[in-house]
C-alpha cells in the first residue's frame, strides 16, 4: 500500500513553514531535518517508507525549499532562529515527544532542541551531521571557517562558488559508490531555489553563523553524556565534508550508539536507501518498541 503523503504550511512567528506529513497522526513522531543545500525534498522516498508505523514530519527551513524566504533584514538567519521556528512548527502541531533524523544543517538545528528541551527528544538518527570536531574534512571546512572568521572579499568568493551549480552537483555525487544511482533530478531541483535572488545572501550569513555550532559541542556532549539517549548514526563513509570519524565519534559519550558507515557519499540517502531505511526501522523499532 502506498502511503499518501500531506503537503502542508504552517505560520510560525509570521513566516510560512512548508512541510510533509505522512503516517498515523496517533503514532510515534518521527521528525526529519533536512541539510543544505537542499530541503524536505531529499526525504521524499524515505517518508513513505516509515509512515506505516510512524508519523512522519519533514519541514523546509526558512530560506530554503517552499518555507518563507525573508531578508536577512527581516529575519535572523542564524542556527539559532531556525531552531526557533522548529520548535515553534512542533508546538503548533501539538507534538512534545519525538525522534529527529538529522542530516547536514539538520543536525544543529536538532542539537539546539535537544539540549533545550532534552526530555521531549525519544532517540536521534545522524545521517553526516556533525556533533564532535572529528568529522570535519579540512578541505571543505577550512574556507567556511575562513569566511566566518573574516567575511570579505578574501574570503567570500569561494563561499559564493559553494552556491554554484557545480558544487550542489559535487555535494550530491562525491562519495558516491555509484554515481548513476543519484538522480540528477536532486540539483535540478535545488539549484533554482538556490539562485532565487537574494538567497545567495541568506546562505552567506548561515556560512558566518556556522562557527555557533562548533561553540555549542561542550555542552551537546555533556548533554550525550548525561542522557544516554539511544542514537543510531547511518554515514556515508566516502562523504568529503563530514568524514567518518564524524561518526565514530558518538561513541566516545554514547557508548551504546549504533554506527554504521556505508560506502557511500554527503547524500547517503540517493544511492543507499533500502540500506538507511532498513537501520532506521530496526533501530527505532528496538527503541520506541
Amino acid at each position: 500500500m502506498v502511503v499518501p503523503v500531506r503537503h502542508l504550511t504552517a505560520t510560525v512567528a509570521g513566516q510560512n513553514v512548508f512541510y510533509r506529513e505522512a503516517g498515523p497522526r496517533d503514532a510515534p513522531v518521527v521528525l526529519l531535518l533536512h541539510g543544505f543545500p537542499t530541503s524536505s525534498h531529499m526525504f521524499r522516498h524515505l517518508i513513505p517508507l516509515l509512515a506505516d508505523r510512524y508519523h512522519v514530519l519533514a519541514p523546509d527551513h526558512i530560506g530554503f525549499g517552499q518555507s518563507s524566504m525573508p531578508s536577512p533584514e527581516e529575519f535572523p538567519y542564524t542556527f539559532d532562529a531556525l531552531a526557533d521556528l522548529t520548535a515553534g512548527l512542533l508546538e503548533q502541531l501539538g507534538i512534545n515527544r519525538f525522534s529527529v533524523y538529522a542530516q547536514d544543517y539538520g543536525a544543529p538545528i536538532t542539537w539546539r532542541l535537544a539540549t533545550r528541551t532534552p526530555d521531549k527528544i525519544t532517540a536521534i538518527i545522524s545521517q553526516n551531521g556533525n556533533a564532535y570536531t572529528d568529522g570535519f574534512v579540512d578541505s571543505f571546512w577550512r574556507g567556511v571557517f575562513a569566511y566566518a572568521a573574516a567575511p570579505g572579499p578574501d574570503t567570500e568568493p569561494a563561499m559564493r562558488a559553494a552556491l554554484t551549480l557545480e558544487s550542489t552537483r559535487w555535494q550530491y555525487l562525491n562519495g558516491a559508490a555509484d554515481k548513476s544511482l543519484v538522480s540528477p533530478d536532486n540539483w535540478a531541483h535545488d539549484q533554482p531555489l538556490l539562485d532565487r535572488p537574494g538567497n545567495a545572501e541568506i546562505q552567506l550569513r548561515l556560512f558566518q553563523d556556522y562557527p555557533s555550532n562548533v561553540r555549542q559541542y561542550p555542552a551537546l556532549q555533556e548533554y550525550f553524556r548525561t542522557s544516554q539517549v539511544p542514537l543510531l548514526a547511518v554515514w556515508g563513509a566516502n562523504d568529503e565534508i563530514f568524514g567518518p570519524d564524524g561518526a565514530r565519534a558518538f561513541r566516545r559519550d554514547l557508548p551504546d550508539a549504533e554506527i554504521h558507515l556505508l560506502d557511500a557519499g554527503h547524500f547517503a540517502l540517493e544511492s543507499r536507501l533500502d540500506t538507511i531505511t532498513g537501520y532506521v526501522r530496526g533501530f527505532l523499532g528496538r527503541t520506541l518498541g
